[in-house]
């Protein structure tokens, strides 16, 4: 069968966008192939900085001929529906249509298509010009005297050639003509922009990427990387090195270079003062070069690095390596700077007197320094949630009441807290952005701070994704929590909510990064309750302004974060005083209770995503969660629990008596029938009646104390013993008896059942 080769050559495709593009190309075609009516056995993209291309193998020759009916109305239908039906069908006039006719139905129209099979080439022709100029690139230019005109190319980069050939193995293959903007197809390619500039002829694609081989291009973008990374390793190896390796720069340079030439430069040992993480960067960001340390040394860098070229020099590379070890140098000047001038006096010392006392810093410190500057300058974190020292101060108020809850100091915590956006002035970071905490961590342990508080300084940031690792330090726990729980309580406040594909602030992310560290760090923690402390600063921000869209911010706030009055009241004695929380109690919206329903309503969102990638059945973890649940981690406990025991016979028993008994239970109540209040034993006449009353109770108090021990596999064994008592109930007694009184007193019983199993879960959402 004829296979199909296409090759779109341009300018320099920026490297970041070449993988994708290339998939784009073949879901592009091969859509669009199939839709003609043509099918291929196999298609394979390929991508070089200069170049897109596709091999499709196995494609028809011809699309088939289709013959196809399409029914239509009723020959006595009004004329609206007739004309509808002639549109659909592509007919000119009702004359077109056969009259088929039906013994139950009548007569109707029918129309009979036929539509003849294309060559593929003609369908190839037509496709490709299309998906040229409709081509999803994030980014694209117009160049030369054509782009002036309306509608003109428009390609990532200049598109200079294309190349498509069809045709079986067994015969010469032919050109797929078209022309898009003065380009027209051919079997011409060209290779190496240096070292084979000049036009290559080809047929099908495996002599295209032999020649192409032969002109120092290497077609395959995964082949280049396994190219780059193997003489890497060997390099570095012989000069008694390892390669610090890096999967994003790999992928990155193997979108610089057609032909890749691997060598290694040098800068002075003088550098290696500044920490690895900073010379890594600088390296990798200014010269897309990959750094290396001594064999068996750690993290400890050697001063040499591994640099790819895209062309054979004749001296061996020498030049290309000097060049890019002059640049090296430069920057890394650059970086000793910045990592000197963040360990000296910030020249507004004198100026944070007042910053200083209100966080506790010491600025003899350089750190303290840098965090009371950013107090100093104001900078801004939000418009309307205030300064980056404003949102420090409640970040460290919460971590010191988180402190307690997940086993560390809050004197710690509070520290961590308040040295935590502290290096987003320093210069290293200002020159590195991804450094922020890295860095901070760095200049804490330099100025002697405890290792936990350094810890928390650089994780409190994590995890920022689903396969960045959770903090496990508890300060840095309690940190990182604080941090995310304020952007939420903040940013829902000022109802700036994610919606739909839209998150600017990343709030889904931050709301995954508290689920997971409750979860995996296996910390019971009160969600409304930790709101508190922004709560609180909102207040004090009220009390300071005098402004009233504070109040009613912080209305919103104190709300969102207490599931009772009397936490409420609480917050406003301690703010207010007694008169106070009397004059303001009233003015609290109602509409605040609901929005604190709304963020747990995002968390629970949030935990079910989790919990459905790690395995776990959605009704389940529906059946568990409550709208004011607010300790992720037992719901957890329970969904796991609760797993368990329908895996088990008593549990399947006890699930489908349950379901029986809120099914009766829902029917008689939509009914609207009278549900005794209590059961009263005097009632019973049945021996089944009394055990299953024993029997509830007993599940009642054995459940509700495992509970309240968080025992929840014990409370699944306690809801057992309901498996047997329950079966013969409903084997052995008529729930509508015809005496009022005893018919009522058995449904309650019903109900006493599900009130037992609704302690641990709502079974009715349980699928089975």
């Amino acid at each position: 069968m004829p296979d199909l080769l296409l090759e779109l050559r341009s300018e320099e495709i920026p490297a970041r966008m070449q993988r994708k593009a290339a998939g784009d190309l073949r879901k592009m075609l091969t859509d669009g192939l199939v839709e003609a009516g043509l099918t291929y056995e196999a298609a394979r993209e390929y991508w070089t900085p200069r170049r897109l291309a596709l091999d499709i193998r196995g494609l028809t020759a011809r699309s088939k001929d289709i013959h196809e009916e399409i029914k239509g109305p009723s020959t006595t239908a009004p004329e609206q529906a007739v004309q509808g039906f002639l549109r659909k069908a592509g007919l000119a006039s009702v004359a077109e249509a056969h009259v088929h006719s039906d013994p139950k139905k009548g007569d109707f129209y029918v129309a009979h298509i036929s539509k003849p099979g294309r060559a593929a080439e003609e369908i190839i022709a037509e496709l490709v010009p299309g998906i040229i100029r409709s081509f999803p690139w994030p980014t694209s230019m117009r160049w030369g005297p054509a782009s002036a005109a309306p509608g003109s190319l428009r390609w990532v980069r200049p598109l200079q050639s294309i190349l498509c050939t069809f045709g079986p193995e067994t015969e010469e293959p032919v050109v797929v003509d078209f022309e898009i903007d003065g380009i027209r197809s051919s079997n011409i390619t060209y290779g190496h922009r240096f070292h084979a500039p000049d036009a290559i002829t080809v047929r099908r694609f495996d002599d295209y990427s032999t020649k192409l081989e032969a002109a120092k291009v290497v077609l395959d973008g995964d082949r280049r990387k396994e190219i780059i990374l193997a003489d890497a390793r060997n390099l570095a190896f012989a000069n008694g090195l390892d390669l610090v390796e890096d999967e994003g720069l790999l992928e990155e340079v193997s979108g610089l270079v057609e032909w890749p030439v691997v060598l290694m430069g040098e800068f002075e040992q003088d550098f290696l003062a500044i920490p690895a993480e900073v010379i890594r960067l600088t390296i990798r960001a200014n010269q897309k070069c990959f750094v290396t340390r001594p064999q068996g040394a750690g993290e400890n860098l050697s001063n040499r690095f591994i640099l790819t070229a895209n062309i054979e020099a004749k001296d061996g590379g020498k030049e290309i390596a000097h060049g890019n070890g002059k640049v090296v140098r430069a920057r890394l000047s650059d970086a000793l700077y910045f990592w000197k001038t963040d360990q000296g006096d910030v020249p507004d010392l004198g100026d944070l007197k007042a910053s200083a006392e209100k966080f506790g810093l010491d600025l003899n410190k350089p750190l303290d320094q840098r965090m009371a500057r950013l107090d100093h300058l104001g900078v801004t974190f939000h418009a309307k949630l205030g300064t980056q020292g404003e949102r420090v101060e409640r970040i460290a108020r919460l971590a010191e009441e988180l402190a307690p809850i997940v086993g560390t100091n809050p004197a710690l915590a509070r520290r961590a807290a308040v040295l935590a956006k502290a290096d987003l002035t320093t210069e290293v970071v200002g020159e590195f952005p991804e450094l922020q905490g890295a860095m901070g961590r760095k200049y804490a342990l330099l100025q002697g701070e405890h290792p936990s508080v350094a810890a928390a300084i650089e994780e409190h940031y994590k995890p920022q994704g689903p396969s960045d690792r959770v903090p496990t330090d508890p300060v840095s726990i309690a940190v990182a929590l604080a941090d995310k729980l304020d952007t939420l309580v903040g940013f829902w406040a000022i109802d700036e909510k994610p919606t739909g594909s839209k998150d600017p602030y990343a709030l889904r992310r931050a709301a995954l990064g508290v689920v997971r560290i409750l979860i995996e760090d296996g910390a019971n923690v009160s969600l409304l309750r930790s709101m508190m402390s922004p709560i609180l600063a909102a207040y004090m921000k009220f009390q300071r302004e005098g402004s009233r869209p504070y109040l009613e911010a912080a209305d919103r706030l104190a709300s969102a974060g207490l599931a009772t009055t009397t936490y409420r009241a609480e917050i406003y004695d301690r703010l207010l005083g007694q008169s106070g929380r009397e004059a303001f109690a009233e003015e609290t919206p109602e509409m605040a209770w609901r929005l604190s329903l709304d963020l747990l309503s995002f968390f629970h969102d949030r935990l079910k995503v989790y919990l459905r990638d790690q395995g776990a059945r959605h009704d389940l973890i529906d059946a568990v969660i409550t709208p004011q649940a607010d300790d992720l981690l037992q719901i957890v406990r329970r969904v796991e629990a609760l797993g368990s025991f329908l895996d088990t016979e008593d549990g399947k028993n006890l699930l489908a008596g349950t379901k029986r008994a809120a099914n009766i239970l829902a029917a008689e109540e939509k009914k609207k029938t009278t549900i005794a209040e209590n059961v009263e034993p005097a009632l019973f006449r049945e021996d089944a009646e009394k055990s299953l009353f024993a029997a509830v109770n007993q599940a009642e108090s054995q459940a509700g104390e495992a509970i309240q021990n968080e025992d929840f596999s014990g409370a699944m064994l306690a809801l057992s013993v309901l498996r047997e008592p329950v079966d013969s109930f409903f084997e052995q007694v008529l729930v509508n008896d015809e005496d009022q009184s005893v018919r009522a007193n058995r449904l309650a019983l019903l109900a006493r059942i599900r009130a037992a199993t609704d302690r641990v879960a709502d079974f009715s959402k349980i699928a089975g």
